[in-house]
């Protein structure tokens, strides 16, 4: 379901949940209270029936990455299993407005992935041929197809980078970031949930194997089962539990222009240039490029990205070459190995892992959120999230898509 710009806004999220005292104990702790432990809290409780949740955020809800990425949803990834689980997730997508009664704005406007050389004709080609046996939306387009779908794109052959062409999602798109995680609180909310804000881990309890509680900077709570939801943050709570993750953390910057006339009707990615291009609800353009190479928990990044960042929108866009920039920012992503998650069972009984979703997180939120609950509940992989266990890490059945995350998305 689509919503037009400004159409039936929410009221102030204040109104929308509570903000109880912890209990001393409940069936399920989701810790992290961004897109994914919101969407997870929520089908715990309408899908399974599991009520006695808490979802313990350290500081506002959706203040982390969910407030901080650029909300591109697609799933024309490559390998079967990355495209199961994002294709599920889209499906959700398509409903999820009706399915929360809220507003999340999703706007199904379409995603350009751009070719610059034969390689990348060739491997694009591939993912949509692949994307087809999955039954996925995908077709590639002439550099006339592109120029036709935006017009704004430099098309011109004497440029560094010509565009030789692109895959094209149309049931792609953007939805309001906000408005998404309000919505799933609120839901949450309504069927018992407890939000928990500024309540950060300190610690988790094990015994006999088993999670028992975790310790906060509000006390004790005892659990059933925890669920972590952490983004960035996962490797450190997880180490508190003994398992070594294999993650690294790192900044993404990514910023907004200044308020225009609509101009960008769709998504545009380049690997190769190395940025990507939306524009907003309310008119800002959002763009992104990829992650900062050192290790850290900071919220901002190096000027230098940034700088990069401009000279290849202006490559793709020299249209945008006299507007100003307005804010930029960063988030904290979690990178695996094969740049694909982490979603299943932990060594330790009832302690669940949904990290490692690098660049790719907001787009798999209501996905995720129903396979890890599924996960939870049944304490077993929803098939969806099966191939992604941390145990692949030793059996060496890795899903590789360094080819879909090399540039932040």
């Amino acid at each position: 379901m689509t919503s037009p710009p400004g159409a039936h806004l929410p009221e102030h999220p204040d109104f929308l949940w509570d903000d109880p005292e912890p209990k001393s104990s409940y069936d399920v702790v989701v810790v992290g209270g961004g897109g994914h432990g919101l969407a997870t809290a929520y089908y715990l409780a309408k899908v399974h029936g599991i009520t006695n949740v808490a979802v313990l955020e350290k500081g506002w809800l959706a203040g982390g990455n969910m407030a901080r990425n650029t909300t591109i949803i697609r799933s024309n990834y490559l390998w079967d299993e990355s495209s199961g689980i994002y294709e599920h997730s889209l499906k959700l997508w398509e409903g999820l407005e009706e399915d929360l009664g809220y507003p999340i704005l999703f706007d199904q406007r379409g995603v350009l992935n751009l070719a610059h050389s034969l390689q990348d004709v060739r491997d694009s080609v591939r993912r949509v041929n692949a994307n087809r046996l999955n039954g996925i939306d995908a077709e590639w387009v002439d550099p006339a197809g592109v120029k036709e779908i935006c017009p704004i794109v430099n098309t011109s052959p004497d440029v560094r980078y010509p565009v030789l062409g692109a895959t094209y999602q149309p049931r792609a798109g953007i939805a309001k970031h906000d408005y998404v995680a309000w919505g799933y609180a609120r839901a949450a909310h309504e069927m018992g949930v407890d939000l928990i804000q500024d309540c950060e881990v300190t610690g988790l309890e094990t015994a006999g194997g088993r999670i028992t509680a975790v310790r906060t900077s509000r006390g004790r709570i005892a659990a059933g089962k925890v669920a972590l939801c952490a983004a960035g943050h996962s490797s450190v709570l997880a180490k508190m539990a003994g398992i070594p993750l294999p993650l690294a953390s790192h900044p993404l910057q990514a910023l907004v222009s200044e308020l225009l006339e609509p101009v960008h009707p769709t998504v545009v990615m380049s690997n190769a240039v190395h940025v990507y291009v939306s524009q907003a609800h309310k008119g800002e353009l959002v763009m992104g490029a990829g992650i900062d190479s050192y290790n850290g928990y900071g919220q901002r990044g190096s000027f230098h990205i940034i700088e990069q960042q401009m000279a290849a929108a202006l490559e793709l866009f020299p249209v945008f070459a006299r507007a100003h920039l307005l804010r930029t920012w960063a988030g904290i992503v979690d990178v695996s190995p094969d740049a694909s998650p982490i979603v299943g069972l932990t060594p330790v009984g009832g302690l669940y892992l949904n990290c490692g979703w690098g660049t790719g997180g907001f787009k798999a939120t209501p996905g995720v959120g129903d396979c890890f609950a599924h996960t939870i509940a049944h304490d077993k992989p929803h098939p969806f999230n099966e191939p992604f266990t941390l145990e692949r890490f030793t059996t060496g059945a890795l899903v590789d898509e360094h080819g879909a995350a090399a540039v932040a998305h």
